[in-house]
């Protein structure tokens, strides 16, 4: 067979294996295996597709790597019969420039990238239509409406005898679907970390400290939240449920904690820590 005709057949080969590659992505390929989906808030889409060309880049310099490494293996392996060290170079000047630079270009790429998008996503956004205090404890959530003048008090998780978490014990917090958000985070001891599973961001909760997140939820449907900061024995039942609804219901949400006599707010008065710089308890003392 000659050498031109092995080629177009590798050529072929190689196209057809990546067409059968693309022609098998699944949604959940296409998501870049994250556990959510596109347009559940405004900000979503855009970590989606920072996470795919992130890996998607890496993956091709993997592939890369490895056959420049299985090259030099085989093509420089010791032949039989050949005895003896191989010739040995000090150094390569063209080689070293490359490793150097190429990989400090991907670095600085990707920082760049991450940086933008980073910043576009803390970006506030101006007159929000729901502020809302969070407030992390050991180890459950309180939720504060500010913009309605409600509260919610959560317990941590209830573990059934039979092994499965009590779901109708879990707190949760109602977003208005298409509203500007404002979330004002907060812990009441140790640091935890606000996060919310399914849209792709989460924020840490430190004592003494304010942290926001500003977004717009844009599908309505039940999604998982959690502290992704280990932070005590019950870190794992630190679990609550985010519900975006429609204005309707939410209002109504909020009419049943009036109705239950949650009016107010549940503020740092009751942080276990009272004596950090910042407090009014340490002002007080001083």
């Amino acid at each position: 067979m000659s050498s031109v005709r092995k080629r177009s057949l590798q050529v072929t080969a190689l196209f057809a294996g990546l067409s059968l590659f693309l022609a098998g992505c699944t949604d959940q390929v296409m998501l870049g295996w994250l556990p959510t989906e596109r347009g559940l808030t405004n900000q979503v889409d855009r970590v989606i597709d920072l996470w795919n060309v992130s890996w998607i880049v890496l993956f091709i310099i993997g592939i890369i790597t490895w056959i420049l490494i299985i090259w030099a293996a085989v093509v420089y392996r010791r032949r039989k019969g050949q005895s003896g060290t191989p010739a040995q170079l000090r150094y390569n000047m063209p080689i070293e420039t490359f490793y150097t630079i190429v990989p400090l270009i991907l670095v600085l790429g990707l920082f760049a990238f991450t940086a933008r998008d980073q910043a576009i996503i803390e970006e506030p956004l101006p007159d929000p239509d729901v502020s809302i205090e969070v407030y992390g404890k050991r180890w459950a959530w309180d939720f504060n409406y500010l913009s309605e003048d409600v509260y919610f008090s959560g317990i941590q998780a209830q573990e059934l005898p039979e092994g499965p978490i009590d779901a109708a014990s879990l707190p949760t917090l109602y977003l208005p679907v298409d509203a500007k958000v404002e979330i004002k985070v907060e812990s009441r001891d140790v640091i935890h970390s606000f996060w919310i599973v399914d849209f792709l961001y989460k924020k840490d909760m430190i004592p003494a400290r304010t942290n926001y997140w500003y977004f717009i939820p844009q599908k309505e449907g039940v999604y998982r939240g959690k502290c992704a900061e280990l932070c005590g024995e019950y870190h794992s039942l630190m679990l609550f449920n985010v519900e975006v609804v429609s204005q309707a219901e939410f209002d109504q949400q909020m009419q049943a904690l009036r109705d239950q006599g949650n009016i107010g707010r549940l503020g740092a008065e009751y942080n276990v820590l009272q004596n950090l710089p910042g407090t009014d308890a340490r002002a007080e003392g001083e």
